[in-house]
Formats: C-alpha cells, structure tokens, sequence
C-alpha cells in the first residue's frame, strides 16, 4: 500500500463481527453495527511535544485495536475500507492471548 499517515494518525481495518450470537441466532446485514475493532494497517511517525521532540507511537503495525463507535474518517484505498484516526481514539490494544480466548 502507498499511503503513509502523518504525525499521530494510524490507518485501522475494522475486523468484521461474527455474524451468529452465541446462543445461535443470525445477525442480519441490517441489524448488525459497524465494529469497534481493528488492525492497525500503518503508523505515523508521532507527535511532537512541547520541546519539538518526537513522541513514537504507543501502537505498531498489525496490533488489534478497539476504538469508539465514531472515532476516525473513513476512507477507501485500493478498493478496500479503512479509518484514518488519531492515537487518542485508541482505547486499547488486543493482546494475542486475549484474542485467542476470546475466539475460543
């Protein structure tokens, strides 16, 4: 991909939801929301502070994340969706033994 964000923007593809409940049921296209979760797809470089240093970024690429319901711009690239969000929408990352359990 050729787009690289800026200063604290992440790029974010939302990861679809499960389209069954757990008890079963199936979630019509109409009835489900947008989810709030996510794969960082790239980084900016980061924010500058006070000082004119540069911050890094708490998030990498390929980190899943969770953010609010209307948090960032969406975006089309190359044919697929995407959010283009600062930082401080993030409110968590996902780490890869919470993904597991929670797939299990």
């Amino acid at each position: 991909m050729k787009f690289r964000p800026l200063h604290d923007r992440i790029l974010v593809r939302r990861i679809e939801a499960e389209e069954k409940t757990a008890g079963g049921i199936i979630i019509p296209d109409t009835a489900k929301e947008k989810p709030s979760e996510g794969e960082v797809v790239a980084v900016g470089s980061g924010a500058r502070d006070e000082k004119g240093a540069i911050q890094p970024l708490d998030v990498k690429v390929g980190d899943r994340i969770l953010f609010g319901k209307w948090s960032g711009t969406e975006i089309k690239l190359e044919g697929s969706d995407y959010l283009i969000m600062k930082e401080s929408d993030v409110m968590g990352v996902i780490e890869a033994e919470a993904a597991a359990k929670i797939a299990a």
